[in-house]
């Protein structure tokens, strides 16, 4: 797995793990200390508020504030500068049940730098910085169009989000009520400027607004989409960022997805193509007659133990624990997504580890040469992958009977 997208699913995990931590009263610190301070600032600050939290009057949470405090310190007195992308603690006793509480403790270096020195006490963990982080940050503008109708929609990330879509008033280029044909075409030409000017303006309000917008796509049939394109309806610090113009044969929402998957070639360094790409190249493996492909958590960890993968795909939403173990007794190794007490082999007691299947997948992966790809679950294609084979699957080097990968 490329490390970008390891990071990244341990940071989204991180975030998961932080936002079902609770305490009680004011338990929880969360102190962000960003790369332009000193380690010696932090270090005074936390002094102070452990000599504040003496002055707290109940006996427990005095205790659990100034435990958490002096724990951060202790981990502070071990750096001599603060990350690049500064450092943020994590610690308090949560609740576990039946009035009893556990102390957690959690430094994490943000995937991008922090601005902020903060320090909170509250019964949650304060995560709000962090989590603006997880927002895929990457946007395209997309525009599908035609003379009886325009869609304005966003592809953020993975999603295809549609915006609005407008029809249009331009009648079609045949006379009626005995009009001259040329006086006719000319109120078809008005009412398609119009029109397109009305459709600039939407696109205009919808992009403008968009921090950082990378480039737009515009598709639609024949040639409508060239003229708003070449005539300028869009607003002059848009029009220099559409990447490039296709042929969609649809104009409403699914021209959205059609004119997405057209601008692959222009759009193969985007995560989502390279996902998509990989989901289409899976099922290709899927649906021949001798395929060589494995879907299953049990079957793709034992393909990745034979050495027989080349790819792996994972969802991105799955949260699966993986449990691991090998018979004393006939050697049978033990892989599942579900506690297991006895051996499969020969039903002997056997004791199982319990781990993280993406981190173990990962490990596999390194040691026997394999890809993994992550697939988000908000494609069209993610959705569907996870849905159908449960969010595992491999393509193989080489075809693997299934008996002997189950």
């Amino acid at each position: 797995m490329e490390g970008k997208s390891l990071a990244r699913y341990e940071f989204r995990r991180r975030m998961e793990e932080l936002q079902e931590v609770g305490g009680k009263a004011t338990e929880l610190i969360s102190l962000y200390v960003p790369p332009t301070r000193q380690v010696s600032d932090a270090m005074s600050y936390l002094r102070n508020e452990y000599s504040q939290s003496s002055n707290i009057k109940s006996k427990s949470t005095r205790k659990n504030v100034m435990s958490a405090i002096e724990s951060i310190m202790g981990r502070l007195r071990h750096l001599k500068t603060v990350p690049e992308n500064g450092i943020v603690f994590f610690v308090g006793h949560k609740v576990t049940g039946n009035d009893q509480t556990d102390m957690v403790q959690f430094a994490i270096e943000p995937p991008e730098p922090i601005s902020i020195f903060l320090y909170r006490c509250d019964s949650q963990f304060f995560l709000d910085p962090l989590l603006d982080m997880m927002e895929e940050k990457e946007t395209f503008g997309l525009i599908v169009i035609d003379r009886s109708e325009a869609t304005i929609g966003l592809l953020k990330g993975h999603r295809i989000i549609p915006v609005k879509n407008i029809p249009s008033r331009v009648p079609s280029k045949h006379g009626r009520g005995g009009q001259s044909q040329r006086r006719f075409e000319r109120l078809i030409e008005i009412a398609a400027h119009e029109f397109f000017k009305k459709a600039g303006e939407l696109a205009n309000e919808v992009f403008l607004e968009v921090e950082d917008l990378r480039g737009i796509l515009v598709g639609g049939p024949g040639a409508t989409k060239d003229f708003f394109v070449e005539k300028g309806y869009l607003h002059h610090e848009l029009g220099p960022k559409v990447i490039d113009v296709f042929d969609v044969g649809y104009t409403d929402e699914s021209g959205l997805r059609e004119l997405v998957d057209k601008a692959s070639d222009s759009l193969t360094d985007i995560d989502l193509m390279v996902e998509k790409k990989m989901v289409q190249r899976f099922m290709r493996e899927v649906v021949k007659e001798h395929g060589k492909f494995a879907y299953g958590v049990a079957n793709v960890l034992n393909t990745l133990v034979m050495g027989a993968t080349e790819v792996v795909l994972v969802s991105e939403g799955l949260r699966v624990d993986l449990y691991e173990g090998r018979c004393g007794k006939c050697g049978h190794e033990t892989r599942s997504n579900a506690p297991v007490a006895t051996c499969l082999s020969c039903g002997a007691p056997v004791a199982v580890a319990k781990g993280d299947l993406v981190r173990r997948i990962a490990e596999l992966a390194d040691q026997s040469g394999a890809e993994v790809h992550l697939i988000s679950p908000e494609s069209e294609e993610g959705s569907s992958f996870l849905r159908t084979f449960g969010g595992v699957a491999a393509i193989l080097r080489f075809r693997v009977d299934p008996g002997t990968a189950a």
